[in-house]
């Protein structure tokens, strides 16, 4: 039988850095703070962000904001150039984009090259296509994230911050957010690696546009808010905020990722932890993680800071956290 003791002293000995911890199951809550943490207190949840950004697509797409994820790319750049002879560019699509299947210029992400740009999401563009054709196959890209969040951006007529603060965040008692931008390499590095209290904001680049797949900072009863919702299919408290349809469509499984990747599946910027038990989470790296497991009712939540090599704690929740609720009601 694990208890609260045993759980605080694993994470001891084995996941030090995580800060926060939240679960809900029905009624029944659990919340741990550690390291001279306390609520509201938050950490860059790195790209759990990504999770957060396929929930204001849904969003957008729920407003008629966007009308498919079918629609090319370019269709929502209209003022963007791409380089002469470029033709693969031109077929991503939104759907490319949020299974990780668009192709790019690149064997490994440039960041030095983007994260030195004054606009991140054109640098962003200028990698997107190449001489390759769409392949179909999964190739994890955090900076081609930032296209899809340059999307939500352009057509909601808002940063990604307020259209968050104003269709997510308010609605599920997420205090509103706002931009800390990048004024140089060292803000960056600051942002990524210190352990102290991010507040309520989502890291920027130059111009204001929000990062898409990484540096929203958020605590673990925020991110077990946004969990909850997905397990109750787009509704917090009685109040629809995002459709059925999205949330079924974005926890499904669209592609196979491979050995690298655990053997799981990814949806719509989700992974798909365990494809025959339908559960899934946001997962970040540091092992900030956002766990729904629809069959137990359960949502758990991690909180972390930066650590080199540590990608995801699913292992970590099933065996220490889960039973912890074991024997509680979903719906008292």
């Amino acid at each position: 039988m694990i208890t609260a003791f045993d759980l605080e002293k694993n994470l001891t000995e084995k996941c030090d850095n995580v800060y926060e911890l939240a679960g809900i199951k029905g009624k029944t809550k659990l919340e741990l703070y550690r390291h001279g943490f306390k609520p509201g207190d938050t950490l860059n949840v790195m790209s759990v962000t990504k999770s957060v950004l396929s929930l204001l697509t849904g969003i957008a797409i729920d407003q008629g904001l966007i009308s498919s994820i079918d629609d090319k790319v370019l269709s929502y750049y209209p003022d963007y150039a791409p380089k002469k002879g470029e033709k693969t560019i031109k077929d991503v699509t939104l759907r490319h984009l949020l299974t990780m299947t668009a192709p790019y210029r690149y064997h490994s992400e440039p960041w030095k090259r983007v994260c030195t740009s004054p606009d991140w999401t054109k640098a962003a563009l200028d990698l997107l296509g190449g001489r390759k054709e769409i392949t179909g196959d999964f190739l994890y890209s955090t900076l081609g994230i930032q296209i899809l969040g340059g999307i939500v951006a352009r057509v909601s007529k808002m940063s990604l911050s307020e259209f968050a603060n104003r269709c997510l965040f308010a609605p599920l008692g997420i205090a509103p957010h706002h931009n800390d931008a990048a004024s140089s390499q060292a803000s960056q590095l600051e942002f990524l690696m210190s352990k102290r209290p991010k507040g309520d904001v989502w890291f920027a680049d130059p111009r204001g546009a929000n990062t898409a797949g990484w540096g929203l900072a958020l605590g673990a009863m925020d991110m077990a808010k946004i969990g909850l919702l997905c397990l109750n299919k787009g509704v917090y408290e009685g109040k629809r905020i995002v459709s059925e349809k999205w949330i079924s469509e974005a926890t499904a499984p669209s592609v196979l990722c491979g050995y690298r990747f655990g053997g799981m599946s990814y949806g719509f910027l989700f992974w798909i932890v365990h494809p025959d038990r339908g559960i899934y989470a946001a997962i970040g790296d540091g092992g900030n993680l956002i766990y729904v497991n629809p069959g137990a009712h359960t949502v758990i939540a991690m909180a972390s800071s930066f650590k080199p090599a540590v990608y995801d704690r699913v292992a970590f929740v099933e065996q220490n956290i889960l039973p912890l609720f074991a024997g509680e009601r979903a719906n008292p």
